[in-house]
């Protein structure tokens, strides 16, 4: 299945360019960078000049996607990344 903004809360977030836009610690808005890992609750993303871990329940990330900044809630991601790229339904592996 392709990367595109309808799939991508299916897909690998690792390696992606993601900005915090919306969070219930106002000093994590703006954050900015590349996914350089994913856990059940966090992001962890790579900046300039540092590393942050978001919490993904709370916030709000806008990912670069071909382009296209797609806004997805943290809340759609918060699982184990291998299940949440597995589950919704037209997995050909369950």
């Amino acid at each position: 299945m392709p990367l595109t903004p309808e799939t991508l809360s299916r897909h690998e977030l690792v390696g992606l360019d993601v900005e915090v836009v919306a969070a219930s610690n106002p000093d994590a808005v703006g954050i900015s960078g590349a996914v350089v890992v994913e856990t059940t609750q966090t992001l962890t993303i790579e900046g300039a000049d540092r590393v942050w871990h978001v919490p993904k329940d709370d916030a709000t990330f806008a990912f670069d996607v071909h382009g296209q900044r797609v806004r997805i809630e943290g809340e759609k991601l918060v699982a184990r990344p291998a299940r949440r790229t597995e589950n919704s339904g037209d997995s050909k592996w369950r």
